[in-house]
């Protein structure tokens, strides 16, 4: 009682110091002026006072003026957190600045603002998928995988789609608290049990829903792909025809639509993760990013933490911003990160020239020309008289070209384009050429080719070089093997982690070229979003396509070890990947992180590095947080002086990977890690390091035997990294721990960008 009479004290004062700033520099706020602000207070704490009417009380000293009442001042609250302590408020520029300005005053060091922030803009970031990764249908399947719930924060859900049928599925399990918003005639069933949107300006952008129903796709492509039921004889118009399904196919599912044509707000993701929490989820899926960085001015990141304290393991896509290094989005080492790569198929689309040649090129195209051929036309050929565009012609963008000259011919184009001016132009086709690489089939809205550029040079030489019409047809779309795979997609983002140096992202890769998932058929079933088409399956590519099979792989662990932690998880998917090789990789780690996704080998990783509030406590001690801010976020009276030696910072955070940022030269450091068992109770492990020839690298690990007597038990290791290296380098080894039975590895990596 007497604390939490002290906090209310402390909130009187905070607020009475934002009055005084107030009254010391006054606004005079345009209404049209104001946008959504995140004000993030950490963890909840008992106060005398409900945390709604000390929301409400800061808005009417903070934003004054006519405001007498609270029941005005209410207007400017669009969120109320339940699972954490913080708002979204309706502010101008000026009054987030006087929040955050007394956020930095000493008196409100116990008053609880961490930070303040705009609500930015993020972005949306199988049939064969799940078998190409050793998983079959038939897998065994814990009876309790029926109980799992997956929550999917993304563009809402298409409810009516077979992949959500819920015959013979019981109804939701107990556990279950939250509830599905029927707007627009939008319902839930047994499989698929919740719904919900939200926009905290109100504002449903242009032919969007206010309901959970998904119009973009995106949403129902990702929870079909972690737990869509099986569907037979799916396909994209004819191609990747198959069984469609998710990982875990019994599992149940929760949407909760935050993403719009103007993308997705990060209120509403934050209020997403605080319903998600309430509502009694066990793995929250989230196929978005790209908001800051800074821990906490990002929703994912402050969202999911507070998930993993409530026991709740967080999968987030890497991004769709490489191969470029330093592209990695959501790098917080509670969450699990993941690339995307290619699986054992690919989609090819032939080009047949007059004169008999074919080109090899790609794209997903259902047309088929039915041995008809047509007329060639180089787009710079056929400029439009008319357009200040002319000039742009041969990327076929816009009112460049004259439709004249197009409609009724297959037309070449400099660059990869949606094909909409070509669609309204008339044309009969397209063949698009440039210098994205080719890994990441599209669909267009007419017959349509990607080549390399050497490969076109052959298109255009027959094409303007001959005296009489060139002709010329695209085939339709046919899928052959790949035996490359899994090879990082191109698009994927790379790391290191700009965040946290010594935090290896991404964290494994997964599938996420060419998946075949439920659609919503109010979506466009090309790059062009004006394409009449509609499906109910979609072959997409992207991470946000590789995050929801690691969702799938986290619920079924899930399924056979409840009482798992976050972190236990995490770490048995990442210690059981698939090692890849940089030769196939150029940017190594930072391209697949521990490996490629395992599903069998991560129900039984024999070892797992585990971690704890505490332990994630203390490596944001080493990030530079001060011991307000610790104490706000945690709601413990934690102090960063009293951390010990081990259990601080990125080498003692006890990560299943390893890494060291450093300047070119000499190096040498150690990192402490601490294994549980959860294989055999009586098992010995020995350490077995590998590392590539030529690398000036020594690592040393004591003791190099573990000695298990139960499960349960937890042993500490050291690891000694030292070597040398040059400028702009990476280096790796892998350090395995093998009992005869399970081989749980990790990845060492040492750079310097410098």
């Amino acid at each position: 009682m007497a604390k939490g009479l002290f906090a209310s004290v402390v909130y009187v004062l905070a607020l009475s110091l934002i009055v005084n700033l107030w009254l010391l520099a006054p606004v005079q706020a345009d209404e049209h002026e104001r946008k959504a602000y995140i004000v993030y207070m950490g963890d909840i704490e008992m106060t005398d006072i409900p945390v709604t009417d000390i929301y409400l009380k800061m808005i009417k000293d903070v934003i004054g003026g006519n405001l007498v009442h609270l029941t005005k001042a209410a207007e400017y609250l669009l969120y109320s957190f339940k699972n954490f302590k913080g708002c979204v408020l309706h502010l101008t520029d000026k009054e987030a600045d006087i929040i955050a300005s007394v956020m930095l005053n000493v008196m409100l060091e116990m008053a609880g603002v961490v930070s303040v922030f705009p609500s930015r803009k993020g972005s949306l970031h199988t049939t064969r998928s799940w078998d190409f990764m050793g998983f079959p249908l038939d897998v065994d399947r814990n009876t309790v995988e029926s109980d799992i719930i997956i929550g999917v924060i993304d563009s809402g859900i298409w409810p009516e789609s077979e992949s959500f049928n819920d015959q013979g599925f019981s109804p939701p399990p107990a556990k279950w608290k939250g509830h599905c918003d029927t707007s627009n005639n939008f319902t839930c069933n047994n499989k698929m049990i919740g719904g919900q949107y939200f926009r905290a300006d109100g504002n449903v952008t242009a032919n969007g829903i206010a309901s959970p129903r998904d119009s973009s796709g995106h949403g129902t492509h990702t929870a079909s792909t972690a737990a869509g039921g099986a569907v037979i004889d799916a396909s994209f118009l004819g191609l990747g025809q198959g069984t469609v399904r998710g990982g875990v196919p019994s599992a149940r599912i929760a949407t909760y639509k935050v993403c719009w044509a103007d993308n997705c707000y990060a209120a509403d993701v934050l209020a997403a993760f605080d319903a998600a929490i309430s509502d009694g989820v066990d793995i929250i899926s989230i196929s978005v990013g790209g908001y800051s960085p800074s821990y906490f001015e990002d929703p994912i990141a402050i969202g999911a933490f507070h998930a993993m304290k409530k026991g709740i393991l967080t999968s987030n896509s890497a991004g769709n911003d490489g191969p470029t290094l330093n592209t990695m989005k959501n790098l917080a080492p509670w969450v699990l990160s993941v690339a995307a790569s290619s699986i054992d198929r690919k989609f090819i689309t032939e080009v047949k020239l007059g004169n008999g040649m074919i080109i090899q090129g790609i794209s997903l195209n259902p047309f088929d020309p039915l041995n008809k051929t047509f007329p060639l036309i180089y787009g710079g050929d056929a400029p439009n008289p008319l357009s200040d565009t002319a000039s742009d012609s041969r990327y076929c963008r816009g009112d460049s070209l004259d439709k004249t000259l197009v409609q009724g011919k297959i037309v070449i184009c400099d660059a990869l384009i949606s094909g909409e001016a070509l669609f309204i132009g008339g044309a009969a086709g397209m063949i698009l050429h440039g210098l994205d690489k080719q890994d990441q089939p599209l669909s267009f809205p007419i017959p349509a080719s990607y080549l390399r550029v050497e490969q076109a040079t052959h298109v255009l030489s027959y094409a303007r070089n001959l005296t009489s019409t060139p002709y010329g047809t695209i085939l339709k779309s046919v899928e052959i093997g790949d035996a490359s795979s899994p090879i990082v997609a191109s698009f994927s983002s790379r790391g290191p982690n700009f965040i946290s140096p010594g935090i290896l992202k991404p964290d494994l890769t997964a599938p996420g070229i060419a998946i075949l998932a439920a659609y919503s058929p109010l979506a466009s079933a090309s790059i062009f979003k004006n394409d009449p088409r509609s499906v109910l399956y979609m072959i997409e590519s992207g991470t946000s396509m590789a995050c929801p099979h690691a969702s799938g792989v986290a619920a079924y662990v899930k399924s056979f070890h409840p009482t798992w932690s976050p972190t236990a998880i995490k770490s048995a998917l990442m210690t059981t990947t698939m090692p890849m090789s940089s030769a196939s990789n150029e940017e190594a780690e930072f391209a697949y992180g521990s490996g490629h996704l395992n599903p069998l080998k991560a129900v039984n990783p024999g070892l797992v590095y585990d971690a704890n509030e505490e332990d994630y406590i203390n490596f944001l001690c080493n990030e530079g947080l001060n011991a307000s801010q610790i104490r706000q976020i945690s709601g413990k009276a934690n102090s960063c002086k009293n951390m010990t030696k081990n259990g601080i910072g990125y080498h003692d955070l006890n990560y299943p990977s390893m890494a060291l940022q450093t300047v070119p030269g000499a190096f040498d450091t150690v990192f402490y890690r601490t294994v549980t068992n959860v294989g055999f109770p009586n098992s010995t492990y020995h350490v077995v390091v590998t590392t590539l020839e030529g690398q000036a690298l020594g690592i040393k690990v004591q003791p190099s035997v573990l000695e298990f007597e139960s499960l349960g038990m937890k042993l500490s290791f050291s690891v000694r990294v030292t070597g040398s290296i040059g400028l702009r380098s990476l280096i790796s080894a892998s350090l395995v721990w093998d009992d005869g039975e399970h081989q749980v590895r990790s990845p060492i990596v040492v750079y310097s960008l410098s």
